[in-house]
């Protein structure tokens, strides 16, 4: 059962025809599917060519590229149908989203034309990287290095973590340490545009020197692979540094920048799943009976329905104004922040009450509010944990508002 909240969207008409689109396509290729592929932890080779065919790789590409160039308030509106879904078929294309973003907003020319057409079909699917073993929150703490030779070429080394795509993708936006001494740390920091072989382990002739260890084992978040990326000796070339020899020491506010889009991303996936969560409980509990009637008619129910519907809808709202001011040019930093942290504890909440209202049937992976519930964590750490968005949110505030 789906609920219907297109009259609370301030939407064209066009967004409209595209999210209908989505949803049908959620309703009968993603539903039906995820159990399985959650399941057997098998990537969803026959959706995501579904996903290729649809244009959904593409969607903030430029059309002068081969995409659809659609605005980050559209793209967040297929995220959240995409994460109603299954949060995994919108992890295939969140890192590939924020690839491109990079590419349109600091690549070079050459950059865009090589990379971005291929892109915007799915031909090639890109991943970003920034943690590593050691590293998570704290991004200046990097140790992974590029190193330049006398030619001109980079030499990268160095292990990354928590790759989304890490195997399947064509290209990876990595951040490495260019300059170790740089103060402060983050001036020394570069992103390079490094490409492989897509689904091969160890990479050969031009790509020698990137490896990509078994896949990690996940709770949840399943189907979609999560890997660790060793780099070792990669050659990356001086036309492969994002923005080309300018681009060598900004990596840090690039990753940055792009981590702004991404925690919108990830706001629309909280969104999605927690409605997911909505509509699971509404259906079971005018089902299930207790005490000689539907649960839905116990005021314990209708409780916890109300605070999952309006925590739902002040999350929509919230992430909608932070895409908004991104689209408008505006600083929104703050505002991303905001929508993440909302969002992301929002889908945890309203999954855990609809698990609790399942009762014992939530626990069995019959049902799919289980599956949900394995996957709804992830939200709280990627792209920055609720923690961090606390902090950013507080500085924020301060700057904004000093005396």
């Amino acid at each position: 059962m789906a609920v219907d909240t297109a009259a609370y969207r301030e939407v064209t008409e066009d967004q409209q025809a595209i999210l209908e689109m989505v949803r049908q396509f959620a309703d009968e290729q993603i539903i039906p599917n995820a159990e399985h592929y959650d399941h057997e932890d098998e990537f969803p080779e026959p959706i995501v060519e579904q996903m290729k065919e649809l244009g959904l790789f593409g969607v903030t590409i430029p059309e002068e590229y081969g995409g659809m160039g659609l605005d980050l308030t559209t793209y967040a509106m297929i995220v959240e149908e995409l994460s109603r879904g299954w949060i995994s078929i919108s992890g295939v294309v969140n890192t590939h989203f924020i690839g491109s973003y990079l590419l349109m907003k600091f690549g070079t020319e050459e950059q865009k034309q090589y990379f971005l057409p291929k892109m915007a079909t799915g031909e090639i699917r890109a991943a970003f990287s920034l943690s590593e073993p050691e590293v998570g929150s704290d991004v200046q703490g990097i140790k992974a290095t590029a190193k330049q030779d006398p030619n001109g070429d980079w030499e990268l080394n160095g292990q990354k973590m928590w790759v989304t795509n890490g195997l399947g993708s064509g290209v990876v936006f990595v951040l490495m340490k260019s300059d170790p001494k740089a103060e402060p740390a983050y001036k020394g920091m570069t992103c390079f545009i490094t490409e492989k072989e897509p689904w091969k382990e160890v990479n050969e002739g031009k790509f020698a020197g990137l490896t990509v260890p078994p896949k990690i084992k996940k709770m949840g978040y399943k189907g979609v692979e999560s890997t660790e990326l060793v780099y070792d000796g990669y050659r990356c070339p001086p036309d492969r540094v994002l923005g080309g020899p300018d681009g060598v020491g900004k990596g840090f506010s690039q990753m940055m920048d792009a981590l702004e889009v991404g925690r919108v991303n990830v706001a629309a996936r909280g969104v999605g799943i927690a409605q997911r969560a909505l509509e699971l409980a509404l259906r079971y509990s005018q089902e299930r009976k207790a005490f000689g009637k539907p649960i839905a008619q116990h005021q314990a129910i209708q409780f916890k329905l109300a605070d999952m519907a309006t925590k739902i809808e002040a999350a929509r709202l919230v992430t909608r104004k932070a895409a908004r001011m991104k689209d408008a040019g505006e600083r929104s930093d703050l505002e991303a922040g905001m929508a993440k942290l909302l969002a992301s504890e929002t889908g945890r909440d309203c999954v855990e009450e609809s698990f609790r209202i399942h009762g014992g049937y939530g626990y069995s992976k019959e049902y799919e509010i289980e599956r949900l519930y394995r996957d709804a964590p992830l939200l709280l750490i990627g792209e920055g944990t609720s923690e961090i968005q606390r902090m950013v949110i507080g500085k924020k505030l301060l700057q904004r508002y000093k005396i």
